[in-house]
């Protein structure tokens, strides 16, 4: 973590107005980790906590909301899907410079590398049957229960997703990349008739966007709900093998040419399988589809991270150059996907 840049004096006066039981002074750290929404940790007499927030200057439109992300949170309280405890939100521009909220502060285990090197093998194939569960978990959600009945807007999920990243993209276009170009055409040409299925989708949800127990397998907390909406769920699972296709690392984050059996990884079909299994479904036709969607929308999203870092506006430029190389990459295994599913 680094030294955040925050008006802690004004911060802690709004939290002793706002947050029952807060009692500054405050200090905080800017955690490295994520390229939208920059992320602290306050510490305080009253305890520790986590702050996120908006990213300061012009933001690309519906992107960033910190608001949605806090309601659904707060929603999924009394539900099967482990979140952190969420205390308050503050949309007021001119308490930080941009709208945020708290949270609590999880202590747990974060992997940044799916590969989870430093477990033994039953740890490492409980932990990834435990994000199989959790996954089933919130495409289970009784949403009119949770009061997220209105958390997205009905009508073909794909059809709304490609037009939404589509345009991102082309707003955050920075040069031509030819695959991209091709891979936007054929989605647009080959979304699927609508199903029918209509739940909760977490948008990003991979291995480092979770918090596991410190001495079991268990999720303690789920992570980044920026991308959340109502739609359909087998985008969730196929963003998960689309992120294991790219190279292991803290960087890919993938397992590509990863020795599964022995590190005691499921391969996609098996994760899939049990996906499946846990909610009550026979298979999955067309697989190709929502994995090319996939690597379309996360090389939209890399688009908007390299774009942000050229403006000024990234919460951590350097990585966020970095990340926006990777986009013809992405476009390319979408493409690759269409032909091999």
């Amino acid at each position: 973590m680094t030294t955040a840049a925050l008006d802690l004096e004004g911060l802690a006066s709004w939290l002793e107005q706002n947050l029952p039981g807060f009692k500054g002074p405050l200090t905080a750290e800017k955690f490295n980790r994520g390229q939208s929404n920059p992320t602290f940790r306050l510490s305080a007499p009253s305890g520790a906590y986590v702050l996120r927030r908006k990213p300061p200057g012009v933001l690309l439109k519906s992107a960033h909301a910190v608001d949605r992300e806090f309601r659904v949170q707060k929603a999924l309280a009394a539900t099967d899907v482990p979140v952190a405890r969420m205390h308050v939100l503050c949309e007021d521009d001119d308490v930080i410079g941009s709208a945020f909220y708290i949270m609590d502060l999880v202590d747990g285990r974060n992997f940044d590398d799916p590969r989870i090197q430093d477990v033994d093998t039953a740890t490492r194939l409980a932990i990834y049957d435990e994000m199989n569960r959790v996954l089933a978990a919130i495409h289970s959600v009784d949403l009119e229960a949770a009061g997220l009945a209105d958390y997205g807007p009905a009508g073909n999920y794909y059809r709304r997703q490609i037009d939404r990243w589509t345009k991102q993209y082309r707003a955050s276009e920075t040069g031509t990349i030819a695959e991209m170009d091709a891979l936007i055409e054929w989605l647009d040409q080959n979304i699927p008739d609508d199903d029918g299925r209509r739940t909760l989708v977490h948008g990003d949800y991979r291995i480092d966007n979770m918090l596991f127990a410190k001495d079991s397998p268990e999720c303690v907390a789920v992570l980044d709900w920026e991308l959340s909406t109502l739609g359909h769920p087998f985008a969730d699972l196929a963003a998960l093998v689309m992120q294991w296709c790219c190279p292991p690392g803290t960087e890919g984050r993938g397992l590509a040419g990863v020795d599964r059996k022995t590190l005691g990884i499921p391969d996609d079909q098996a994760f899939v399988e049990a996906y499946c299994m846990r909610m009550g479904i026979s298979g999955i036709p067309d697989f190709g589809f929502y994995l090319a969607f996939c690597f379309f929308r996360m090389g939209a999203i890399l688009q908007g991270v390299k774009k942000r870092a050229l403006d000024g506006n990234a919460s951590n430029p350097e990585q966020g150059l970095r990340l926006g190389k990777a986009v013809p990459g992405f476009a390319k295994g979408g493409l690759e996907a269409i032909q091999h599913g």
